[in-house]
């Protein structure tokens, strides 16, 4: 197996780990002030882990060109978890998060058009395939009765959605070309300070900085956690994107939603529909199928 499908693999664990420990932990916690306060954990574990590598002299020597990916990077990161955050508070769950997990087909594709990376007609399949599964996965909620429940949601929120997703693509995008030139550990630290004020700012516009106050103990120590899984992701996707092309890479860490899905049926107990299944069994043969065919 090469390097860089490890260190995919392992950014994908991490990132199943992140959602679960987040979702056990933070109940009663505001979302915005829960992503605020993880990605402090992020940066201080980012941090931790350039000096462990001894790599922190390396700031010295980044070139201009680096310094801009790196702030646009941090900027697309900050972009997408704003708009994705708005995209909620307007329209409804089941129509948001699938237009967000779109980002993987527009990497793919933006690899193409701006990193030259080859678009064979197994990529083509494989994006076929990820957009159908990814279709299957997007479920209407029903009442006890069977009926589906049509939630009115607020103009705009497509809107958001879509450029959720297209930061998303743009952070990998930008990532690729940046981090090629400096360690990814230092790329990873010094890009979380770019969007730590941007995750603050989001805090302080909805007014849930009061809310600090009342976060349980427990759910303290599985944001803790959680920031941590979310940092040594975020490490081992720059350090994937690094070695391996990102029409690759970013589909083999949006796996993360197989782990997901099985950490919450092993710990959350939660069921899934046959349609759910049916989904996740396209995602995962149009991800795999560009990558080892």
């Amino acid at each position: 197996m090469e390097l860089w499908l490890l260190y995919a693999v392992g950014s994908a664990v991490f990132a199943a780990l992140t959602t679960i420990l987040a979702k056990i932990g933070i109940k009663n916690v505001d979302s915005h002030l829960a992503t605020a306060i993880r990605t402090m954990v992020v940066l201080a574990f980012a941090w931790l882990m350039v000096f462990v590598v001894g790599s922190q002299h390396g700031i010295w020597y980044i070139q201009g060109r680096t310094w801009v990916f790196l702030v646009i990077s941090g900027l697309a990161t900050g972009g997408s978890w704003l708009c994705f955050f708005r995209a909620l508070q307007l329209g409804n769950v089941n129509k948001v998060v699938p237009i967000d997990k779109s980002s993987t087909i527009l990497t793919m594709l933006l690899a193409f058009i701006i990193l030259g990376e080859p678009m064979r007609f197994v990529s083509a399949v494989g994006i076929v395939l990820i957009g159908i599964g990814t279709w299957l996965m997007l479920e209407l909620k029903k009442n006890d009765g069977g009926v589906v429940l049509r939630k009115k949601h607020k103009k705009g929120w497509l809107f958001y959605a879509v450029l959720a997703a297209v930061f998303a693509s743009l952070v990998a995008i930008f990532g690729k070309m940046g981090v090629a030139d400096m360690d990814p550990n230092l790329w990873t630290a010094i890009r979380t300070m770019v969007v730590v004020p941007l995750s603050w700012l989001m805090v302080f516009k909805v007014g849930s900085q009061k809310a600090i106050k009342t976060v349980s103990v427990r759910s303290w120590v599985f944001l803790i956690l959680s920031g941590i899984a979310t940092g040594a992701s975020w490490l081992l996707f720059y350090h994937a994107l690094k070695l391996g092309n990102a029409s690759f890479v970013v589909p083999i860490d949006k796996l993360s939603v197989v782990l997901t899905m099985g950490f919450a049926r092993l710990f959350l107990r939660e069921r899934f529909s046959r349609r759910s299944i049916a989904g996740l069994a396209l995602l995962v043969s149009g991800t795999l199928f560009p990558v080892f065919i």
